[in-house]
């Protein structure tokens, strides 16, 4: 039984090791929103909330977050008894329709808060079995195709298992054809973070002769049936990242056929429960699924490394180690990955597996509040 006592919240500023493009913007700084949970027996742990710091991804922010968190979420938590954390979930989408990140914040939390009080580790408590998950790398806009030629080069010498190609229209075709010319057998995507319409199929059908995994998210962050009409004539198989909200939409998505794979971000879902559902439903339908990545500190990488470790997720997943971001990050160990391209996934220490460096914290922090039970 786990009876959540007090939520601190934290905001932190993260500095990027450099700036990071995709079709919807530049970032240079990470506005991170990191929650301290406590339960009424003294048991504590962290957890990261993924919202942005502008509504460019989803609807949702850093400012949204924290505000439905302290008025709405956290209400419905604190000081009630939990048997199991999957009973969150419910609770929370009761009469209480979106704001998914905030939820998951919480919902992660409680999950890795009753590993801590169970002295197991969170991968297990989720149902993990592997010990070790595939990593891939994601590649953000370049400035000329050569460029991101050399940008791919050094991410195949650092033998990532995937490499994610972020395009947008007038950096896209000749950009992923002049890897896919440099490096004839690379493990290569496409990501599109929506940037495209279905007037620009004839655009996306070049794509289908660079022997891409996939195409992830092509066109509307909310659509379904024009990904379905744009699946039926491209070979490459799409993957729905912003698209899929719950597990309902991952059901649509198999019956429209709007795409062939899934991308599982716990914190766009609105955590465990929906993402365990989501991979239970594209392992029984053979949809391959993968975990990817919000620009997350090393907690969100966290919990990030657990949910990956189910057996459903057979694609290299977004999971860079923390150097690959940061200068430094907030939590000891910092991930890393082994030579060929492997991060380890903490199976035998309890909770989260990693232990957060709270003087980096307390060095980052700009904003805090408490909420506790009353």
């Amino acid at each position: 039984m786990t009876r959540l006592e007090q939520i601190e919240l934290r905001e932190i500023r993260l500095p990027l090791k450099e700036p990071f493009r995709i079709s919807s913007g530049l970032c240079v700084e990470r506005r991170i929103m990191l929650l301290h949970l406590r339960d009424a027996d003294g048991a504590e742990t962290w957890s990261e909330c993924v919202a942005g710091e502008e509504p460019n991804y989803t609807s949702e922010t850093i400012d949204t977050a924290w505000f439905s968190i302290t008025q709405y979420v956290a209400p419905r938590v604190l000081g009630v008894d939990f048997a199991h954390p999957s009973e969150v979930d419910p609770v929370l989408e009761k009469n209480f329709r979106g704001h998914n990140m905030a939820k998951a914040a919480i919902e992660m939390g409680m999950w890795g808060l009753t590993a801590v009080r169970e002295k197991i580790s969170l991968s297990k408590l989720l149902g993990g079995t592997r010990e070790g998950i595939e990593t891939g790398i994601s590649l953000g806009i370049q400035a000329t195709p050569e460029a991101l030629v050399e940008r791919a080069g050094r991410a195949i010498g650092e033998h990532y298992r995937k490499i994610k190609l972020k395009i947008q229209p007038g950096s896209d075709v000749e950009f992923v054809r002049a890897v896919r010319s440099a490096y004839p057998k690379a493990p290569l995507m496409a990501d599109a973070n929506n940037a495209y319409t279905l007037a620009d199929t004839d655009r996306l059908k070049q794509l289908d002769d660079l022997d891409l995994i996939m195409i992830e998210q092509p066109l509307a962050f909310d659509d379904i049936i024009r990904h379905a009409q744009l699946q039926r004539v491209l070979k490459t198989p799409i993957c729905l990242d912003e698209s899929i909200t719950d597990v309902e939409k991952a059901e649509d998505m198999i019956s429209l056929g709007a795409g062939r794979i899934i991308n599982i971000k716990p914190g766009r879902v609105g955590g465990f429960a929906q993402s365990r559902a989501i991979h239970d439903l594209c392992v029984k339908n053979k949809i391959p699924v993968w975990c990817g990545g919000m620009l997350e500190s090393g907690v969100g990488r966290a919990y990030n490394v657990a949910l990956a470790s189910l057996p459903g997720f057979s694609i290299a997943g977004d999971l860079s180690p923390s150097a690959r971001y940061w200068e430094q990050d907030v939590v000891t160990p910092e991930w890393t990955m082994s030579d060929d391209g492997i991060v380890k996934v903490p199976r035998d220490e309890p909770g989260i597996g990693i232990t957060v460096d709270l003087d980096r914290v307390d060095a980052l922090t700009v904003r805090t509040q408490k909420i506790g039970a009353k």
